[in-house]
Protein backbone atom coordinates (compact mmCIF):
# COMPACT_ATOMS: atom_id res chain seq x y z
CA UNK A 1 0.00 0.00 0.00
CA UNK A 2 1.68 3.19 -1.11
CA UNK A 3 1.06 6.89 0.31
CA UNK A 4 -1.50 8.11 -1.65
CA UNK A 5 -3.72 4.48 -0.66
CA UNK A 6 -2.81 5.29 2.85
CA UNK A 7 -3.83 8.57 2.83
CA UNK A 8 -7.18 7.78 0.88
CA UNK A 9 -7.87 4.71 3.62
CA UNK A 10 -7.43 7.37 6.52
CA UNK A 11 -9.73 10.16 4.49
CA UNK A 12 -12.48 7.31 3.81
CA UNK A 13 -12.24 6.17 7.47
CA UNK A 14 -12.68 9.86 8.76
CA UNK A 15 -15.57 10.47 6.64
CA UNK A 16 -17.07 7.67 8.19
CA UNK A 17 -16.59 8.56 11.44
CA UNK A 18 -18.27 12.19 10.53
CA UNK A 19 -21.41 10.11 8.60
CA UNK A 20 -21.98 7.99 12.16
CA UNK A 21 -21.84 11.43 13.88
CA UNK A 22 -24.59 13.14 11.47
CA UNK A 23 -26.50 9.90 11.75
CA UNK A 24 -26.56 10.12 15.92
CA UNK A 25 -27.41 13.79 16.19
CA UNK A 26 -30.34 12.80 13.88
CA UNK A 27 -31.29 9.76 15.62
CA UNK A 28 -31.10 12.60 19.25
CA UNK A 29 -33.38 15.22 17.54
CA UNK A 30 -36.00 12.40 16.29
CA UNK A 31 -36.49 10.85 19.48
CA UNK A 32 -36.48 14.02 21.77
CA UNK A 33 -38.76 16.00 19.48
CA UNK A 34 -41.76 13.61 20.34
CA UNK A 35 -41.48 13.90 24.16
CA UNK A 36 -43.69 16.20 25.49
CA UNK A 37 -42.95 18.68 27.60
CA UNK A 38 -45.96 20.10 29.99
CA UNK A 39 -44.36 19.44 33.51
CA UNK A 40 -42.11 22.50 34.11
CA UNK A 41 -44.12 26.23 34.02
CA UNK A 42 -41.62 28.55 35.44
CA UNK A 43 -41.95 32.51 35.19
CA UNK A 44 -40.83 33.40 31.70
CA UNK A 45 -40.37 36.68 29.95
CA UNK A 46 -40.05 35.66 25.84
CA UNK A 47 -38.69 39.11 23.87
CA UNK A 48 -38.74 39.70 20.77
CA UNK A 49 -36.38 42.11 19.18
CA UNK A 50 -38.41 43.92 15.99
CA UNK A 51 -36.90 46.02 12.97
CA UNK A 52 -38.87 46.43 9.57
CA UNK A 53 -41.36 43.89 8.82
CA UNK A 54 -39.64 40.37 7.72
CA UNK A 55 -41.35 37.65 5.40
CA UNK A 56 -44.26 36.25 7.20
CA UNK A 57 -44.13 38.92 10.21
CA UNK A 58 -47.96 38.73 11.18
CA UNK A 59 -48.07 35.15 10.92
CA UNK A 60 -44.11 34.70 13.03
CA UNK A 61 -45.72 37.36 16.00
CA UNK A 62 -48.64 35.38 16.17
CA UNK A 63 -47.23 32.32 16.90
CA UNK A 64 -45.67 33.93 19.70
CA UNK A 65 -49.02 34.75 21.34
CA UNK A 66 -50.46 31.48 20.96
CA UNK A 67 -47.78 29.62 22.96
CA UNK A 68 -49.13 26.56 25.26
CA UNK A 69 -47.50 28.45 28.60
CA UNK A 70 -49.70 30.05 31.02
CA UNK A 71 -48.55 33.43 32.30
CA UNK A 72 -45.55 34.32 30.35
CA UNK A 73 -44.49 37.87 29.72
CA UNK A 74 -44.43 38.79 26.03
CA UNK A 75 -42.07 41.95 25.18
CA UNK A 76 -41.93 43.04 21.93
CA UNK A 77 -38.86 45.72 21.40
CA UNK A 78 -37.82 48.12 18.86
CA UNK A 79 -35.52 50.85 18.26
CA UNK A 80 -37.66 53.53 17.07
CA UNK A 81 -41.60 54.68 17.09
CA UNK A 82 -41.15 55.06 13.46
CA UNK A 83 -40.24 51.60 12.62
CA UNK A 84 -42.83 49.86 10.13
CA UNK A 85 -43.73 46.87 12.40
CA UNK A 86 -44.80 48.99 15.26
CA UNK A 87 -48.00 49.73 14.43
CA UNK A 88 -48.43 46.08 13.03
CA UNK A 89 -47.38 44.68 16.63
CA UNK A 90 -49.88 47.49 18.33
CA UNK A 91 -53.19 45.61 16.12
CA UNK A 92 -51.60 41.65 16.54
CA UNK A 93 -51.57 43.15 20.47
CA UNK A 94 -55.54 44.61 20.46
CA UNK A 95 -56.35 41.27 17.96
CA UNK A 96 -54.90 38.96 20.85
CA UNK A 97 -55.69 40.93 24.03
CA UNK A 98 -57.63 38.02 26.42
CA UNK A 99 -56.89 35.61 23.73
CA UNK A 100 -53.57 34.77 24.50
CA UNK A 101 -52.10 32.70 27.55
CA UNK A 102 -49.47 35.59 27.56
CA UNK A 103 -50.14 37.39 30.98
CA UNK A 104 -48.68 40.51 29.86
CA UNK A 105 -47.63 41.85 26.48
CA UNK A 106 -45.78 45.11 26.29
CA UNK A 107 -44.37 47.55 22.78
CA UNK A 108 -41.56 48.88 24.34
CA UNK A 109 -39.19 51.67 21.90
CA UNK A 110 -35.34 51.36 23.20
CA UNK A 111 -34.11 54.53 21.18
CA UNK A 112 -30.65 53.77 19.46
CA UNK A 113 -27.65 52.16 20.70
CA UNK A 114 -24.18 53.85 21.29
CA UNK A 115 -21.82 50.94 21.93
CA UNK A 116 -23.32 47.59 21.44
CA UNK A 117 -25.49 46.19 18.49
CA UNK A 118 -28.80 47.50 18.00
CA UNK A 119 -30.01 44.42 18.35
CA UNK A 120 -28.37 44.02 21.85
CA UNK A 121 -29.33 47.33 23.17
CA UNK A 122 -32.71 46.69 22.06
CA UNK A 123 -32.59 42.80 24.40
CA UNK A 124 -30.99 44.57 27.36
CA UNK A 125 -33.63 47.57 27.63
CA UNK A 126 -36.29 44.75 27.47
CA UNK A 127 -34.15 42.85 30.11
CA UNK A 128 -34.48 46.11 32.62
CA UNK A 129 -38.43 45.91 32.13
CA UNK A 130 -39.17 42.22 33.08
CA UNK A 131 -40.79 41.04 36.06
CA UNK A 132 -39.47 41.20 39.33
CA UNK A 133 -40.23 37.02 40.03
CA UNK A 134 -39.04 36.37 36.14
CA UNK A 135 -37.03 32.84 36.75
CA UNK A 136 -36.25 32.40 32.30
CA UNK A 137 -35.63 34.63 30.27
CA UNK A 138 -36.10 33.39 26.24
CA UNK A 139 -35.51 34.75 23.22
CA UNK A 140 -37.29 34.99 19.70
CA UNK A 141 -36.18 36.47 16.50
CA UNK A 142 -38.95 37.75 14.31
CA UNK A 143 -38.27 36.33 11.25
CA UNK A 144 -39.06 33.13 13.23
CA UNK A 145 -42.54 31.12 13.54
CA UNK A 146 -42.61 28.71 15.93
CA UNK A 147 -45.18 25.64 17.28
CA UNK A 148 -47.23 26.24 20.08
CA UNK A 149 -45.39 23.99 22.23
CA UNK A 150 -42.04 25.40 21.42
CA UNK A 151 -41.62 27.93 24.76
CA UNK A 152 -42.21 24.51 27.12
CA UNK A 153 -39.53 22.50 25.11
CA UNK A 154 -37.24 25.39 25.13
CA UNK A 155 -37.47 26.12 29.24
CA UNK A 156 -37.69 22.31 30.03
CA UNK A 157 -33.71 21.77 30.02
CA UNK A 158 -33.16 24.69 32.23
CA UNK A 159 -35.08 23.02 35.60
CA UNK A 160 -33.55 21.74 38.59
CA UNK A 161 -31.40 20.48 39.26
CA UNK A 162 -30.21 20.36 35.70
CA UNK A 163 -29.51 24.50 35.89
CA UNK A 164 -26.15 23.31 37.70
CA UNK A 165 -25.09 21.46 34.47
CA UNK A 166 -27.31 23.46 31.66
CA UNK A 167 -26.06 26.66 30.70
CA UNK A 168 -28.79 27.46 28.18
CA UNK A 169 -31.16 26.04 25.55
CA UNK A 170 -31.41 26.85 22.27
CA UNK A 171 -33.56 25.55 19.21
CA UNK A 172 -32.40 26.55 15.38
CA UNK A 173 -34.12 28.14 11.78
CA UNK A 174 -34.72 26.28 9.40
CA UNK A 175 -35.04 28.21 6.14
CA UNK A 176 -38.62 27.78 4.19
CA UNK A 177 -38.54 29.46 0.63
CA UNK A 178 -41.10 32.07 -0.11
CA UNK A 179 -39.46 31.85 -3.70
CA UNK A 180 -38.22 28.81 -4.83
CA UNK A 181 -34.92 30.44 -6.63
CA UNK A 182 -31.63 29.21 -6.74
CA UNK A 183 -30.43 31.69 -4.31
CA UNK A 184 -32.94 31.01 -1.66
CA UNK A 185 -32.88 27.41 -1.95
CA UNK A 186 -29.32 27.05 -1.68
CA UNK A 187 -29.71 29.60 1.03
CA UNK A 188 -31.65 26.77 3.17
CA UNK A 189 -29.82 23.83 2.19
CA UNK A 190 -26.63 25.72 3.01
CA UNK A 191 -28.28 26.69 6.35
CA UNK A 192 -29.33 23.23 6.65
CA UNK A 193 -25.34 21.83 6.82
CA UNK A 194 -25.19 23.80 9.77
CA UNK A 195 -28.68 22.78 11.52
CA UNK A 196 -27.29 18.86 11.39
CA UNK A 197 -23.87 18.94 13.45
CA UNK A 198 -26.30 20.10 16.62
CA UNK A 199 -26.93 17.57 18.88
CA UNK A 200 -26.63 15.48 22.52
CA UNK A 201 -22.93 17.16 22.41
CA UNK A 202 -20.64 20.17 24.31
CA UNK A 203 -19.92 21.72 20.97
CA UNK A 204 -23.39 23.24 20.25
CA UNK A 205 -23.90 27.04 20.19
CA UNK A 206 -27.13 29.31 20.78
CA UNK A 207 -29.08 31.04 18.21
CA UNK A 208 -30.24 34.01 19.40
CA UNK A 209 -33.95 33.32 17.43
CA UNK A 210 -34.28 30.63 19.72
CA UNK A 211 -32.77 30.81 23.17
CA UNK A 212 -33.70 30.75 26.68
CA UNK A 213 -31.76 31.03 30.06
CA UNK A 214 -32.00 31.28 33.30
CA UNK A 215 -32.15 34.93 35.11
CA UNK A 216 -29.65 33.75 38.09
CA UNK A 217 -27.29 32.28 35.36
CA UNK A 218 -28.05 35.24 33.04
CA UNK A 219 -26.75 38.05 35.88
CA UNK A 220 -23.92 35.54 37.49
CA UNK A 221 -22.39 35.01 34.14
CA UNK A 222 -22.21 39.01 33.82
CA UNK A 223 -24.01 38.83 30.23
CA UNK A 224 -25.80 42.23 31.18
CA UNK A 225 -22.06 43.64 31.15
CA UNK A 226 -20.96 41.13 28.32
CA UNK A 227 -24.25 42.14 25.83
CA UNK A 228 -23.61 46.36 26.78
CA UNK A 229 -20.28 46.37 23.77
CA UNK A 230 -21.18 43.27 21.88
CA UNK A 231 -22.59 42.70 18.62
CA UNK A 232 -23.71 39.47 19.00
CA UNK A 233 -26.06 37.60 21.22
CA UNK A 234 -25.86 33.96 20.95
CA UNK A 235 -22.61 33.66 20.15
CA UNK A 236 -21.40 35.94 22.81
CA UNK A 237 -23.78 34.02 25.42
CA UNK A 238 -22.14 30.76 24.15
CA UNK A 239 -18.99 32.15 24.51
CA UNK A 240 -19.89 32.94 28.46
CA UNK A 241 -21.43 29.77 28.89
CA UNK A 242 -18.77 27.72 27.67
CA UNK A 243 -16.00 29.77 30.07
CA UNK A 244 -18.61 29.04 32.86
CA UNK A 245 -18.11 25.19 31.59
CA UNK A 246 -21.58 24.81 31.70
CA UNK A 247 -23.36 23.27 28.53
CA UNK A 248 -26.02 25.06 25.84
CA UNK A 249 -28.75 21.95 25.13
CA UNK A 250 -29.94 21.59 21.83
CA UNK A 251 -33.54 20.99 22.15
CA UNK A 252 -35.05 19.81 18.52
CA UNK A 253 -38.26 20.70 19.15
CA UNK A 254 -37.68 24.52 18.49
CA UNK A 255 -36.60 24.50 15.52
CA UNK A 256 -38.15 27.51 13.86
CA UNK A 257 -39.65 28.02 10.23
CA UNK A 258 -38.46 30.96 8.87
CA UNK A 259 -39.55 31.84 5.85
CA UNK A 260 -37.42 33.70 3.51
CA UNK A 261 -36.84 34.84 -0.32
CA UNK A 262 -33.59 36.07 -1.15
CA UNK A 263 -31.13 37.21 -4.40
CA UNK A 264 -27.63 36.08 -4.43
CA UNK A 265 -26.27 39.11 -3.38
CA UNK A 266 -28.48 39.31 0.01
CA UNK A 267 -27.57 35.15 0.23
CA UNK A 268 -23.57 36.36 -0.16
CA UNK A 269 -24.45 39.44 2.54
CA UNK A 270 -25.95 37.21 4.69
CA UNK A 271 -23.44 34.54 4.78
CA UNK A 272 -20.39 35.98 5.20
CA UNK A 273 -22.28 38.04 8.03
CA UNK A 274 -22.59 34.95 9.74
CA UNK A 275 -18.90 33.58 9.15
CA UNK A 276 -17.47 36.69 10.10
CA UNK A 277 -18.97 37.27 13.13
CA UNK A 278 -18.14 33.08 14.34
CA UNK A 279 -14.76 34.09 13.19
CA UNK A 280 -14.56 36.86 15.81
CA UNK A 281 -16.22 35.23 18.64
CA UNK A 282 -16.07 31.75 18.24
CA UNK A 283 -12.51 31.52 16.31
CA UNK A 284 -11.88 27.40 17.14
CA UNK A 285 -15.80 26.58 15.89
CA UNK A 286 -14.92 28.34 12.90
CA UNK A 287 -11.61 27.31 11.96
CA UNK A 288 -13.67 23.46 12.52
CA UNK A 289 -16.41 24.97 10.18
CA UNK A 290 -13.44 26.09 7.56
CA UNK A 291 -11.72 22.56 8.16
CA UNK A 292 -14.55 20.52 7.23
CA UNK A 293 -15.62 22.86 4.13
CA UNK A 294 -12.24 21.82 3.01
CA UNK A 295 -12.53 18.00 4.24
CA UNK A 296 -15.99 17.85 2.37
CA UNK A 297 -14.84 19.40 -1.28
CA UNK A 298 -11.56 18.94 -1.35
CA UNK A 299 -11.54 15.02 -0.63
CA UNK A 300 -14.56 14.74 -3.18
CA UNK A 301 -12.91 16.12 -5.54
CA UNK A 302 -9.49 15.38 -5.18
CA UNK A 303 -10.88 11.69 -5.04
CA UNK A 304 -12.27 11.98 -8.32
CA UNK A 305 -9.06 13.24 -9.57
CA UNK A 306 -7.28 10.25 -8.02
CA UNK A 307 -10.04 7.53 -9.34
CA UNK A 308 -9.42 8.62 -12.62
CA UNK A 309 -5.47 8.42 -12.37
CA UNK A 310 -5.45 5.23 -10.99
CA UNK A 311 -7.95 3.78 -13.44
CA UNK A 312 -6.26 4.43 -16.27
CA UNK A 313 -2.70 2.76 -14.83
CA UNK A 314 -2.33 -0.86 -15.86
CA UNK A 315 -2.86 -2.06 -11.77
CA UNK A 316 -5.74 0.38 -10.36
CA UNK A 317 -5.84 0.91 -6.72
CA UNK A 318 -9.27 -0.09 -5.10
CA UNK A 319 -9.02 2.25 -2.77
CA UNK A 320 -8.28 5.05 -4.87
CA UNK A 321 -11.61 4.37 -6.70
CA UNK A 322 -13.83 3.72 -3.53
CA UNK A 323 -12.27 7.33 -2.05
CA UNK A 324 -14.55 9.35 -4.75
CA UNK A 325 -17.68 6.68 -4.41
CA UNK A 326 -17.37 6.60 -0.50
CA UNK A 327 -17.56 10.14 -0.43
CA UNK A 328 -20.44 11.29 -2.62
CA UNK A 329 -22.83 8.63 -1.27
CA UNK A 330 -21.66 9.83 2.50
CA UNK A 331 -22.46 13.43 1.45
CA UNK A 332 -25.80 11.79 0.15
CA UNK A 333 -27.05 10.30 2.70
CA UNK A 334 -26.03 13.75 4.71
CA UNK A 335 -28.56 15.59 2.89
CA UNK A 336 -30.96 12.52 2.95
CA UNK A 337 -30.62 12.67 6.37
CA UNK A 338 -31.44 16.49 7.57
CA UNK A 339 -34.26 16.40 4.78
CA UNK A 340 -36.12 13.67 6.70
CA UNK A 341 -35.39 14.91 10.01
CA UNK A 342 -37.09 18.34 9.09
CA UNK A 343 -39.97 16.47 7.85
CA UNK A 344 -40.68 15.35 11.52
CA UNK A 345 -39.73 18.39 13.16
CA UNK A 346 -41.73 20.26 10.82
CA UNK A 347 -44.31 18.82 10.05
CA UNK A 348 -47.19 21.10 9.10
CA UNK A 349 -44.26 22.68 6.99
CA UNK A 350 -43.83 19.43 4.93
CA UNK A 351 -45.15 20.67 1.22
CA UNK A 352 -43.26 23.85 1.63
CA UNK A 353 -40.03 22.23 2.24
CA UNK A 354 -39.85 19.75 -0.91
CA UNK A 355 -39.20 22.35 -3.40
CA UNK A 356 -35.71 22.85 -1.22
CA UNK A 357 -35.15 19.16 -0.15
CA UNK A 358 -35.05 18.65 -3.81
CA UNK A 359 -32.56 21.11 -4.41
CA UNK A 360 -30.25 19.61 -1.39
CA UNK A 361 -30.60 16.38 -2.29
CA UNK A 362 -29.44 16.58 -5.61
CA UNK A 363 -26.58 19.29 -6.03
CA UNK A 364 -25.72 18.94 -2.29
CA UNK A 365 -22.12 19.02 -3.71
CA UNK A 366 -22.31 22.52 -5.16
CA UNK A 367 -24.19 23.66 -1.68
CA UNK A 368 -21.06 22.08 -0.32
CA UNK A 369 -18.80 24.45 -2.36
CA UNK A 370 -20.76 27.60 -2.16
CA UNK A 371 -20.30 26.72 2.08
CA UNK A 372 -16.65 26.68 1.32
CA UNK A 373 -17.26 29.90 -0.68
CA UNK A 374 -18.57 31.66 2.14
CA UNK A 375 -16.17 30.35 4.98
CA UNK A 376 -13.42 31.90 2.86
CA UNK A 377 -14.72 34.77 2.65
CA UNK A 378 -15.11 35.47 5.57
CA UNK A 379 -11.77 34.65 6.23
CA UNK A 380 -10.69 38.75 5.42
CA UNK A 381 -11.94 41.78 6.63
CA UNK A 382 -13.84 42.28 9.73
CA UNK A 383 -16.62 45.03 8.49
CA UNK A 384 -20.60 43.83 8.12
CA UNK A 385 -23.83 45.14 7.26
CA UNK A 386 -26.78 44.31 9.41
CA UNK A 387 -29.92 45.86 9.44
CA UNK A 388 -29.37 49.00 7.86
CA UNK A 389 -26.59 49.29 9.93
CA UNK A 390 -22.64 48.85 9.29
CA UNK A 391 -20.59 47.57 12.12
CA UNK A 392 -16.56 46.96 12.21
CA UNK A 393 -15.80 44.41 14.44
CA UNK A 394 -12.47 44.55 16.29
CA UNK A 395 -12.76 42.66 18.97
CA UNK A 396 -16.06 40.54 20.55
CA UNK A 397 -15.84 43.40 22.86
CA UNK A 398 -14.89 46.75 21.19
CA UNK A 399 -17.17 47.51 17.63
CA UNK A 400 -17.34 50.51 16.13
CA UNK A 401 -20.68 51.63 14.30
CA UNK A 402 -19.46 52.58 11.25
CA UNK A 403 -22.65 54.08 9.73
CA UNK A 404 -26.55 53.88 10.28
CA UNK A 405 -28.18 53.72 7.25
CA UNK A 406 -32.23 53.72 9.32
CA UNK A 407 -34.55 56.63 9.85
Amino acid sequence: MDILEIIALILILAQGVFTIQILNNVRYALSKARKPRSGYRPRCALIVPCKGLDENFQQNIRSFYQQDYEGYSLIFVVDDASDPACPVLGQLKEQHTGASKAGRVSILVAGKTRRCSQKLHNLLFAVEHIDPDTEILAFADSDACASPQWLSHLVYPLRQPHKEKTGASTGYRWFLPKKNNFATLALSAVNAKVAQLLGNTRFNLAWGGSMAIRVDTFRRLGLDKIWASALSDDLSLSAAVTKARLKIMYVPACMAASWEAVTWRQWWEFGRRQFVITRIYRPKMWLFGLFSAVFAVGGLWTGLAAAVWTTARPDPSPWLIAWPIVFILCQGLHAFLRQRMIRVLLQKDAPSLRPAARADLCFFWLFSILLLALLAASAVGNTIQWRGIRYRLKSPQIIEIVDNDTP
